[in-house]
């Protein structure tokens, strides 16, 4: 393969450069059709339990995505000025395409709730129109306070803030929304604080700015890796040929991606970032030894061969390896890493074969004049070639102090990966000072919380229904029974098949005998039994229950508040009677409970009750409000909640099930931990049978394992060490240490066996080592890790993350390398070199 590759670089490089032009041309022009997709919730597949129960429970609660927006008044927000902007600004968000006016939330569009006369309650707007005097004001600060269902949720408790909650159709129109709130706000005449924030907006302005920062980071990225190359090289025609080769890559591979209707994710959005110093590698490493083996007078196709004849098979190894790394990823359960992984392993492969194509054309296809001013001995270079052998020298003469240095920072770094926190946050993925961030932080100290999750209470029917199936099978009436059979066999749920029932029943009074009129009732009586059972929701020993498990969140200190349907029955069965606050409870009997119900259904807002429960009251939803999204606060919350139940537990019959984004958020977070860890150690396995293979010796392939191991350690060593949680960024780290870690060690490993068998003598063979092939690995550790210093000035934390990271594994893993390497060789160097 080696030789027919060369055959066709040398011989016919304009078919080399027309093919790789017209490829890269024909994916390029799938790009426009990019769409990006950074919703958390598609990390996991569609038919994940976890999500598939997510999206039952938002229909059957008629459940939105909702943004949140927050007005501050540092003196209070009961203030006729504060809340005329407020009255307007909701008036405005109303009218926007796309929101769900009927289900927003703000003190304009929700109901006070009092006391008509005993027995009797009124329902009337908050504030139909805003208030133009201070008592006024104050007037609706008193009636929020009364109403617990709107405590720390629409007014903060120290009174100084108020929210609006706005339901959409669609979260990938919120940032669209999200910027005409922005405007509406902007033509206020207030002077309160006003922010933005919820996971929806926060994930789809991500996707926006991700957007912006693909076509930023990448070429920014690009231009120094160009940059440094020709600060080593001082020839531009000969340092584009890498860049060519790691911009066809990019291009080809990402074209594909979107051309076979993959969606560009946070996961995808970096394969640009990932592919680039990948690609240039191996070009680094041939056009390092080209520079340095040509010379004037010299046949340059003879050069090539040679040089290519050198690294063809460590470049081969170090791009099988590092697409392994890659491919490793596949076998998470997350359909975008899995992309990710399956893309960048392909441009990696893609690369390889670009540059053992393309570059040996484009050497060949250079003037001689271009190639006369190859500077080999730059200043740059010549630095490199006084220090490397010093460090060669060095490290054989304090081995052992090399080695106990080594053994100190694998220890540390065990010690800093003990300290790593599993934990995420969309939010999380903006800078501290980024509005997302601020209106975060400001508006969850002032409320009890903007990210919400679902614990989901179902009652098990099938107990009821054998039950009454049996009393319907015990009927002497063959015609009667028929007909029930009949019912029971449509209609959509039990509650409903009752109810005709019942109605088929009651037809059929008319025309009975008075044998059958006592069938008719007894059945009825069933009937009406098996129905107020089946309304498991309405019964008080079950909302006290939930009342009693409101009041452990509260007191954990882990949940800012909760809601449920105990506050709709508390507050209504309040005003029915007294008004006072004693009577803020759950009434004794089921017909009270539904009483109370009956009569909040009267309201401006009776859809509100459905978002708590279903309509045959066999399932509640009780909303958890969280002041973080962090998924470590969400594992609290659900491990406590666990442990509650074993000492509290549910009915028999009673199931309890979670959904809601920060639920979500956790089980992918979680999957994807497991996952990434079976990936790694899968691949690091396979990549050590490879390296035995390619060496044809264990102990060789234990030494090019020796960096690798290193640098992970290391690397999530240093994590734990500085704080940084383990994230998504970070969890697609090791398949890129296990790639470009390897790739160092293989040219040192390769290059020292080749040059051996040449000199026969350990110390010589060292020497050689510290000239050329170290200068290589160095200048491409160089070039890489400092190229990719602009991202540390990203927008976006992930970004950051994977710039700082990707800098510090490709100078960790080359420090290993020329440092530990020697040394390990040294210790070994009678079996390894021993034929």
């Amino acid at each position: 393969m080696k030789q027919s590759l060369l055959a066709l670089s040398i011989k016919k490089p304009k078919w080399v450069f027309i093919i790789t032009l017209l490829l890269t041309a024909i994916t390029g022009a799938m790009i426009p059709g990019i769409v990006v997709d950074t919703d958390p919730e598609n990390m996991l597949a569609e038919d994940q339990p976890a999500r598939v129960f997510h999206n039952e429970v938002k229909d059957r609660f008629n459940l939105y995505d909702a943004i949140v927006v927050g007005a501050v008044n540092e003196e209070s927000i009961f203030s006729p000025n504060s809340l005329q902007a407020l009255h307007t600004l909701s008036e405005g968000i109303a009218d926007i395409e796309g929101v769900i006016e009927p289900d927003m939330m703000s003190l304009s569009t929700v109901d006070n709730i009092t006391q008509e006369g005993v027995g009797t309650i009124r329902f009337e707007w908050m504030m139909k129109q805003p208030p133009e005097t201070m008592e006024q004001a104050k007037e609706i600060g008193q009636d929020v306070q009364r109403l617990p269902l709107f405590q720390e949720t629409l007014v903060s408790g120290d009174e100084k803030a108020a929210a609006i909650y706005v339901p959409i159709e669609n979260k990938d129109e919120s940032y669209r929304i999200s910027q005409e709130i922005e405007t509406l706000i902007g033509g206020l005449d207030s002077k309160d604080e006003y922010h933005i924030t919820g996971l929806p907006v926060a994930e789809d302005t991500f996707g926006f700015q991700m957007f912006v920062q693909m076509g930023i980071s990448a070429p920014l990225a690009a231009l120094m890796i160009f940059v440094l190359m020709w600060f080593f090289f001082r020839n531009l025609k000969f340092v584009a040929a890498p860049m060519i080769i790691a911009m066809a890559t990019v291009i080809i591979t990402m074209g594909l991606l979107i051309g076979m209707g993959f969606t560009v994710h946070i996961m995808s959005s970096m394969i640009p970032i990932f592919l680039m110093p990948i690609a240039v590698v191996d070009s680094i490493h041939i056009m390092s030894e080209f520079a340095d083996s040509y010379k004037q007078g010299r046949d340059r196709k003879e050069v090539v061969k040679e040089v290519v004849g050198h690294l063809f098979t460590p470049m081969l190894y170090t791009s099988i390896t590092s697409a392994i790394g890659f491919f490793s990823l596949l076998l998470t359960p997350i359909p975008p890493v899995q992309v990710f992984g399956a893309y960048v392993g392909f441009g990696i492969l893609l690369a390889f074969l670009l540059t053992i194509v393309f570059i040996p054309a484009y050497l060949c296809a250079l003037k001689p004049k271009a190639l006369a001013s190859l500077q080999s001995g730059s200043d740059k270079q010549s630095w490199l070639q006084k220090v490397l052998p010093q460090v060669g020298k060095k490290s054989l003469a304090l081995s052992k102090l090399v080695t106990v240095g080594f053994v100190v920072i694998v220890a540390l770094s065990l010690w800093g990966i003990n300290q790593i926190q599993i934990n995420d946050n969309p939010v999380r993925w903006f800078k501290e000072d980024h509005k997302i961030r601020v209106a975060d932080r400001v508006l969850n100290d002032h409320f009890a919380g903007t990210y919400n999750a679902y614990l989901v209470l179902d009652y098990d029917q099938s107990a009821a229904k054998a039950e009454w199936m049996e009393a319907v099978n015990e009927l002497d009436d063959s015609s009667l029974k028929k007909d029930i059979a009949s019912i029971m066999e449509g209609g959509s749920d039990l509650g409903s098949q009752l109810n005709d029932v019942i109605i088929t029943l009651e037809d059929r009074i008319f025309s009975a005998s008075d044998k059958e009129m006592d069938t008719i009732d007894s059945l009825l009586a069933k009937a009406e039994e098996t129905r107020r059972s089946l309304a498991y929701f309405q019964q008080p020993q079950m909302l006290k229950k939930i009342e009693q498990l409101q009041q452990a969140l509260l007191d954990s200190g882990y949940v800012g508040k909760s809601n449920s349907i105990t506050d709709v029955v508390k507050t209504v069965t309040r005003e029915l009677k007294s008004g006072e606050p004693e009577d803020f409870v759950i009434p004794q009997s089921q017909r009270g409970v539904a009483q109370a119900l009956l009569q909040y259904q009267s309201s401006h807002r009776p859809q509100d009750l459905w978002h708590m429960v279903t309509k045959d009251y066999s399932s509640t939803a009780i909303w958890l409000q969280l002041k973080s999204g962090d998924n470590q606060d969400m594992t609290r919350v659900v491990e406590y909640v666990e442990n509650y139940f074993e000492d509290n537990p549910l009915p028999e019959n009673v199931s309890a099930e979670w959904a809601g984004k920060s639920y979500l958020n956790m089980v992918w977070q979680d999957e994807m931990v497991e996952g990434m860890l079976s990936s790694l150690l899968s691949a690091f396995v396979v990549v050590f049978v490879m390296m035995i293979i390619l060496f044809r010796s264990i102990l060789f392939g234990a030494l090019a394992m020796l960096p690798l191991s290193i640098t992970i350690l290391f690397i999530y060593g240093l994590i734990g060490w500085v704080g940084k949680d383990y994230d998504m960024p970070i969890a697609v780290l090791s398949s890129l240490t296990l790639g470009l870690s390897i790739d160092f060690a293989i040219h040192f490993l390769e290059r020292s066996r080749d040059i051996y068998k040449q000199t026969g003598e350990f110390k010589s063979m060292i020497k050689k080592m510290f000239e050329e092939p170290a200068s290589a690995i160095s200048r491409n550790a160089v070039v890489i890790a400092v190229g990719f210093t602009p991202l540390l000035f990203a927008p976006l934390v992930p970004y950051i993350t994977v710039g700082f990271f990707l800098a510090t594994i490709m100078a960790a893993s080359a420090v290993v390398t020329l440092i530990l390497l020697p040394v390990a060789l040294k210790a070994t160097r009678r079996w390894a070199f021993k034929s």
